[in-house]
């Protein structure tokens, strides 16, 4: 099943969340990962930690991440711990990876180098 939540802003971000017959939901994120985004994006990783065993950041597909990606990422995280289920994110590029590490957030969520490991994991 997969629920388009649409564009954050025009052309800048695309948030589509599937589920895997697992239950497992996977949010894959296109464009960019900034302010204007950043809320919307909060609505769907919240809303999927709550409701589903596991949640996957498909990161594949994202060019830039702000400090409010960042903060997003880190809210989810922690309320994903809360209720005891998995938060992964999967297949940042370089340039995001990079922010990742240089920020810690690939200590504190795992990080994996595909959707398929991430799943796996």
């Amino acid at each position: 099943m997969a629920d388009i939540e649409g564009a954050a802003v025009p052309e800048r971000l695309l948030i589509t969340r599937t589920t895997t017959g697992g239950g497992v939901c996977v949010v894959t994120l296109a464009g960019e990962v900034d302010l204007d985004g950043s809320g919307q994006l909060g609505d769907v990783l919240l809303s999927s930690v709550r409701t589903a065993p596991g949640t996957v950041v498909d990161l594949s597909e994202v060019g830039f991440l702000d400090s409010s990606g960042i903060n997003v990422l880190i809210s989810a995280h922690r309320a994903a711990e809360s209720r005891g289920v998995s938060l992964r994110l999967a297949a940042p590029r370089q340039a995001v990876l990079r922010v990742l590490q240089l920020v810690g957030v690939d200590t504190l969520i795992p990080c994996h180098p595909t959707v398929e490991e991430a799943l796996g994991a």
